[in-house]
């Protein structure tokens, strides 16, 4: 039983680290964006929800140049657009506050597993069966998992950009590939079972094989670290395509790649300003908030509970970055644990 436990922990903390790699890639593509704004523009239509409105805890919608704002990020692990429709639920629930007049940024992710009131519903579950947990004909599952959040840190989330599993392996394909210098042999599965084996020294990868090598954790004797060490040579091998003039060239494909895995809520028109605002914000600025949780196992099922007192200076934070006065207190701990 422990075991099993200890497994599916493994294999949902693999899939968080393979979203927060496509986080990444998103934003570095954003950054170097404003160069081809009209090949965003054209591959980004496509995504864009154009059903969403302003967040409730909003007089106005916010102006991405001027005044503070929250972009939802989820991450689903999904290999198309079409399966989303079908049933989905996030494996990966990030918020990113940003602060345009400060050129600063703050993420604080939280555990799909937390337990919390979901909205439009009278009960509690975890926080990513928001997404398909809904009750009223006029709200969707980005929607309900929007307004759950906002509940959970009494924050506005103006904003969301929702990318599957896919959108790691066509970035890498656009590109042509990418090579890494392996630094011993292993061999793994491919994320649809096929056999993958990898020498030691210099490899060049498809997105397919990217995606495997990024993943494997438990034949690195560093284990979670090495893992890590890993990603962060892609990540910055696959930005510095993007940059390079190679990359220029292919900057349409790429952006084809991703407008394909993307959907996302701020207008199309607002992207260049997005770029603009992240461009301008220097690494220091940037601050990770971590919101702790401990694990509870209740009526046969493990849940990550968020203390009340914790929730609270985790919006305080953000309620300051966000120069934003809530209109009303955060609600009991009748309705979260």
């Amino acid at each position: 039983m422990e075991h099993s436990r200890v497994h599916r922990v493994k294999k949902k903390q693999n899939r968080r680290w393979i979203f927060r790699i496509i986080i990444i890639i998103c934003i570095g593509f954003m950054a170097i964006g404003g160069y081809f704004a009209s090949q965003i523009l054209g591959a980004f239509t496509q995504g864009h929800d154009s059903n969403s409105k302003k967040s409730g805890l909003r007089d106005e919608e916010v102006k991405i140049k001027e005044e503070p704002f929250t972009i939802m990020l989820l991450g689903v692990d999904q290999l198309s657009t079409a399966e989303e429709e079908k049933d989905w639920r996030p494996d990966v629930i990030m918020i990113a506050a940003i602060n345009p007049n400060t050129n600063s940024m703050k993420l604080v992710s939280i555990p799909r597993d937390t337990l919390v009131h979901i909205a439009n519903t009278k009960g509690k579950d975890k926080i990513n069966h928001a997404a398909n947990n809904v009750r009223h004909k006029n709200i969707d599952g980005v929607e309900n998992t929007r307004q759950t959040v906002e509940e959970f840190l009494n924050i506005p989330i103006d904003y969301y950009a929702k990318i599957n599993f896919q959108g790691f392996i066509d970035v890498v394909d656009a590109l042509g590939g990418v090579d890494v210098n392996n630094k011993f042999y292993f061999s793994t599965q491919s994320h649809t079972g096929d056999p993958l084996r990898y020498s030691p020294g210099p490899l060049h990868l498809d997105g397919e094989k990217a995606l495997a090598y990024v993943r494997m954790r438990k034949k690195d004797i560093n284990g979670d670290m090495g893992r890590n060490e890993r990603q962060r040579d892609v990540v910055n091998k696959l930005i510095d395509q993007m940059i390079s003039f190679e990359g220029f060239t292919k900057f349409n494909d790429v952006a084809t790649a991703v407008g394909e895995n993307l959907s996302y809520s701020f207008k199309p028109t607002d992207i260049p300003s997005l770029q603009k605002t992240y461009s301008n914000i220097p690494k220091q600025n940037t601050e990770s908030i971590e919101l702790k949780t401990h694990t509870d196992k209740r009526n046969g099922t493990f849940y990550e509970i968020c203390t009340k007192e914790e929730r609270i200076r985790v919006s305080d934070l953000l309620q300051q970055h966000l120069e934003y006065v809530p209109k009303e207190p955060m609600k009991s701990s009748d309705a979260h644990p």
